[in-house]
This record gives C-alpha cells, sequence and structure tokens, in this order.
C-alpha cells in the first residue's frame, strides 16, 4: 500500500514538505553512501503549527487507507513525536486510538521497563517518518510481539522507492518493500518519490528554479530507483 504518484494529497504533503524546508535539494550523502539530490529531515517539522499539518496528513492518508489498527506504536525518537501528534489528529477526526513508544534504555525505578504509554495490545500500528533500512520497524515488531500484540502496519511520511543496500550491495528491493515481504505488513505512506517528481514536474512554469532539479532526481532515481 502506498501513494498513487498524482495523489492530490501527497502533492499538497511534498509542497509542504519543501516549503519548510524539510525537503531539500542539492547533494547529500545517505546511509548507503550514495550522493543524494534531495534530503528529507522530518526533525524539521519542528514547531506546533508544521507538527499539526504533518499529523493532519498522516492521519487523513491512514483513514484513506482502510487499515484497521487499534493503537499506534512510535518508535524512539522520532516516532514518539510522530505517535502522539497522530493519535491527537486522529482523535479530532474521531478516530481516538491509544498510543505508547519505547525508551532507548530500560528504566529500573517508577513504572519501569522499555515502554511508556497506553498497554501494548490488539493490532499495532507503527508510525514513523522513513523506512530506510527497516532497523527500527524490525526492533518495534520485536518489542510488539514480545508484549503479546500483533504488528499490523507502518505507516511514513515519504516513500524514497530506491533500493535498499545489504553489505554494500543494492537489493533489487526497496527498504518498503522489504518489510513488506519479510514481515507481510503493509506500508502507508504519505508520498513517494514518483510524487516529487510529479511535483516538480508541475513547477516547471511556476517554479522554474525548483525545477531545476528535476534532472538529478530523476537520473537518481533511474539509477537507483525500484
Amino acid at each position: 500500500m502506498s501513494a498513487a504518484p498524482t495523489d492530490s494529497l501527497a502533492q499538497s504533503f511534498v509542497a509542504f514538505a519543501v516549503e519548510t524546508g524539510v525537503l531539500r535539494f542539492g547533494e547529500f550523502k545517505t546511509k548507503a553512501g550514495r550522493l543524494s539530490p534531495y534530503f528529507f529531515n522530518a526533525g524539521l517539522f519542528d514547531d506546533g503549527a508544521k507538527l499539526g499539518r504533518l499529523a493532519g496528513f498522516y492521519a487523513e492518508r491512514l483513514i484513506a487507507s482502510g487499515l484497521q489498527f487499534d493503537m499506534i506504536f512510535g518508535p524512539a525518537y522520532k516516532g514518539i513525536t510522530l505517535a502522539a501528534a497522530v493519535a491527537m489528529e486522529l482523535a479530532r477526526r474521531g478516530h481516538n486510538r491509544p498510543f505508547a513508544y519505547n525508551r532507548k534504555e530500560a528504566k529500573d525505578h517508577g513504572e519501569g521497563g522499555t515502554l511508556v504509554g497506553a498497554p501494548v495490545q490488539g493490532r499495532v500500528l507503527i508510525i514513523d517518518d522513513v523506512i530506510s533500512a527497516g532497523t527500527s520497524v524490525r526492533e518495534s515488531i520485536q518489542m510488539i510481539e514480545a508484549a503479546g500484540a500483533t504488528p499490523c502496519g507502518v505507516a511514513i511520511a515519504l516513500d524514497r522507492q530506491e533500493k535498499a543496500a545489504e553489505g554494500g550491495v543494492d537489493s533489487p528491493h526497496s527498504a518498503v518493500q522489504q518489510v513488506q515481504q519479510r514481515y507481510g505488513l503493509p506500508v502507508v505512506a504519505v508520498a513517494g518519490l514518483a510524487d516529487l517528481l510529479a511535483y516538480l514536474d508541475a513547477s516547471i512554469d511556476s517554479m522554474p528554479e525548483l525545477a531545476a532539479h528535476r534532472p538529478a532526481v530523476l537520473a537518481y532515481r533511474q539509477r537507483y530507483g525500484v
């Protein structure tokens, strides 16, 4: 499950990410050692207005997806804020769900343990900003299952739609596809690389300086895309 290439919600999200500087163009080194012509930094959704609007995109995509879940789980650290914000937005739209998150280190006093928030039970949706190597998803699945609950899907803001790198070798599948195949979980993305390219296409007349980045993004997709 993912956003359609010309989806209006995805286009609005990409425009929002560009306007806020969360999505930037230039030359950036990825975790896989690739030189990417764009960089998405969800940590820059750093005030109430931006975070609230981001949560709105997640909520709208999740409701439209039809994915059924009983609660939300946010892996530390970015997932913590996202889980709380999206839970609030879903409640505002009439879909109240509990949420929980994990600590990086177990606490040995107070409530103790590594999990914080509502009891982890039922069908659990994992929420994060992106899926790079799938490590966060794998660890989340382990914690959810250890609590006796069932992971039922993953929600992310941006699907880079590029080949995962394993041991320095390009995989034929993206990190999102690997999560779908290895764990049998649907991945709901607000937008993907195809949506970014569509946005740049539409910017040729109105924002030529922005559209000028399209050839580099397209070349990157042709080399690493899935």
